[in-house]
């Protein structure tokens, strides 16, 4: 209901104004237009203010805070990845909560102790090769660790017993015409 079908339903019972049609019907459907425009821009700011409801500039301001863009496509994945972004602090540094940032950064990435203090291994499970937007990923990698633990970036490509059990002849896979980086990411088109 708007505002002005509410002011006049406040004084309609007194039977003393006639409310459409006349000068006080007008007034109160530009006072009730007005307090519309309020509503609709404390609704904005509403939903903008919480990280979880946000669409718009709630969400561009949040990311004003940091020093790179979550790696994040759609609405959902972006709010995940900000609200990731923010839970760290001095105690986010454990295995588990930097692979919860990760993933929250939309960062498909799992981090690893090596076996030697000061080290760990980054692999990217589900993307098969280097990652096409490494560089990226690399910058929002190293944010997220410590400045001083080593990273190891680990790949991984199909194999030639990979192929094999996948295919039953070479003449299947030449038959794709694959360059070599197509073929070793093959697993990606059949497994995945």
């Amino acid at each position: 209901m708007s505002y002005a079908r509410y002011l006049k339903n406040l004084l309609e019972p007194m039977r003393v104004y006639r409310l459409e049609g006349t000068l006080n019907g007008g007034e109160l459907e530009s006072a009730g237009a007005a307090l519309d425009g309020v509503e609709a821009a404390l609704d904005e700011a509403e939903r903008e203010m919480l990280l979880s409801t946000a669409e718009d500039w709630g969400l561009a301001a949040v990311e004003e805070l940091l020093v790179h863009r979550p790696a994040a496509p759609t609405l959902a994945q972006r709010r995940e990845a900000l609200a990731a972004l923010l839970r760290i602090g001095g105690d986010s540094f454990t295995l588990e909560a930097v692979n919860d940032t990760l993933r929250g950064c939309g960062v498909n990435a799992v981090a690893s102790e090596t076996g030697t203090p000061g080290y760990v291994e980054v692999r990217f499970p589900d993307v098969p090769g280097i990652p096409e937007n490494i560089e990226e990923l690399r910058r929002i990698i190293e944010d997220i660790l410590p400045a001083h633990v080593g990273i190891t970036y680990l790949y991984w490509f199909s194999t030639w017993a990979e192929l094999e059990e996948q295919f039953d002849t070479w003449g299947e896979i030449e038959a794709l015409g694959l360059t070599w980086d197509g073929m070793e990411k093959l697993v990606e088109q059949e497994a995945l």
